[in-house]
């Protein structure tokens, strides 16, 4: 009796093993959201001498083209900072620019799998300045392609010197 009662807990023990090691992946596939859906944010554009954009922007994670930089993802998976492809801060700039009809220019650095913004409205930060990037009043700690915007977010692209 004792060799049928070791098979059956190690029977139940397999099944049960086989069960925790599946069940959170199907109900983690299920239950993940479309997080590249369009958000609407604020973006302000601030240049040496003045504002150069301000408005609403809707926006989501997409592939982003410039003079400098090539075609690159720009979707919030750059340095597999999110799982899912979520909206960006420079790829709320790249819409703005299409839907307003104004230019900007990226280098793309493959080391930090993202776009270093060079050149706003044709507004250079050259030697002595950058583009910061801020969301909500806060420098954005990672990329442009690696922050997550939500909607209603406040994203400010500032000329920066040093």
């Amino acid at each position: 009796m004792r060799p049928n009662l070791a098979r059956h807990a190690l029977v139940t023990a397999a099944a049960l093993g086989l069960a925790l090691t599946t069940a959170p992946t199907v109900a983690h596939a299920e239950s993940l959201p479309n997080t590249n859906a369009p958000v609407k944010v604020g973006l302000t554009v601030q240049g040496p001498n003045g504002l150069l954009f301000k408005g609403k922007i809707k926006t989501k994670g997409h592939d982003v083209t410039t003079a400098t930089g090539g075609t690159h993802k720009c979707d919030g998976t750059n340095g597999s900072a999110y799982p899912t492809a979520v909206p960006t801060p420079t790829a709320a700039l790249d819409d703005a620019a299409k839907k307003k009809n104004f230019t900007w220019d990226g280098t793309w650095y493959a080391s930090f799998d993202d776009f270093s913004v060079d050149t706003i409205k044709n507004v250079s930060g050259g030697g002595s300045a950058y583009w910061s990037i801020s969301v909500n009043g806060t420098p954005t700690p990672v990329g442009g392609c690696q922050f997550k915007l939500n909607a209603g977010d406040q994203v400010a692209f500032t000329w920066t010197s040093f």
